[in-house]
């Protein structure tokens, strides 16, 4: 018998299109953690309410002010961890972070500065140009801004990608052949954010590595190629299963290091915690960063389960050392 089993709850949800697969995402963490050692329990946050989710399904409003719930015999539930499972605003962008470093409840992913840093592209890019990450060509763009299409295209030259800066999910993302597109696919980035991307188009093999602090040590999960049905890897490919997904990658072992090598430098340059998934397009065998996700899917269908397998640690272990970690923050 364990004494005192510390309250987990498992949030998730969130104010995107991506808050489907946070609920699925959110179902299996909840299904992975070890009922010996804590209690655990469902958060829904959505853009109209936060409720704690009870017996039969019951909502339980949450109480913002602490982030407790009220419960039907009158007692109050606290939690000891919130366990973030939310894609997107306002889980992955350090909204919901810097609120609970306020109220003073631990969670466990990366702190709010890291959050909103790598939910910036642009910025995240920036960053990890000066600890010598390589990444594509690009030009940025705030919405209202006089947009120079031939200045653009004699820069990146064709094909280009144009990319919302923060957006998750490959929502609003083009990949323009010709000059006369251009314009068009700018609007539909900037219908999903104020600031977007124009990135060189990198011809190459895409591989999404998953890394993680696993008892205090960064490691590399794996090394996933994803061979994409569609023209690139987009919502319906991730989603929709349009695309193929291969752990490991078929890269030789110089590869295989290199990409290790640069992947757990930028999870540290970054100062991140807990699960991540960076994305990046090998050309020549040097890796080119395309971005960084710091609440990767986490379905049973998603990257970073699959690569766990293929590592050898089990869900159980993986969720544990997370709200562990939060524990002891």
């Amino acid at each position: 018998m364990v004494m005192n089993k510390k309250s987990v709850a498992v949030v998730m949800g969130g104010y995107s299109d991506e808050y489907v697969v946070s609920l699925k995402s959110g179902q299996l963490i909840y299904d992975s953690l070890d009922r010996n050692l804590y209690d655990v329990y469902k958060v829904v946050i959505l853009k109209d309410e936060w409720y704690f989710l009870g017996e039969n399904d019951k909502k339980y409003d949450i109480n913002k002010g602490d982030f407790s719930v009220i419960l039907d015999n009158g007692e109050k539930l606290k939690f000891d961890v919130c366990f973030n499972t939310i894609h997107g605003t306002p889980g992955e962008n350090g909204i919901l972070q810097a609120y609970w470093d306020a109220i003073g409840q631990r969670y466990t992913g990366c702190d709010f500065y890291q959050s909103a840093l790598t939910f910036n592209k642009k910025d995240t890019l920036a960053v990890l140009s000066k600890y010598g990450i390589p990444s594509a060509k690009s030009v940025y763009l705030r919405k209202g801004e006089t947009i120079n299409v031939d200045k653009i295209i004699e820069e990146l030259s064709l094909p280009v990608f144009v990319k919302p800066n923060q957006s998750g999910s490959s929502l609003g993302i083009s990949k323009v052949k010709e000059k006369s597109e251009l314009i068009a696919a700018t609007e539909i980035a900037f219908k999903e954010d104020d600031e977007i991307l124009i990135e060189s188009f990198l011809n190459g093999m895409e591989v999404s590595v998953g890394v993680i602090d696993f008892k205090g040590e960064t490691i590399v999960l794996g090394i996933t190629e994803i061979v994409p049905t569609n023209e690139f890897f987009d919502y319906e490919a991730k989603y929709e299963g349009a695309s193929e997904e291969i752990t490991p990658a078929r890269i030789d072992a110089e590869t295989t290091k290199r990409v290790e090598e640069i992947a757990k430098r930028a999870y540290n340059s970054l100062g991140m915690s807990g699960f991540s998934r960076s994305e990046y397009i090998l050309m020549d065998g040097i890796p080119y960063m395309l971005e960084m996700n710091t609440n990767p899917g986490f379905s049973p269908a998603s990257i970073l389960p699959q690569q766990a397998k293929y590592y050898g640690i089990s869900l159980l272990d993986l969720c544990g050392n997370e709200v562990e970690k939060a524990l002891n923050k």
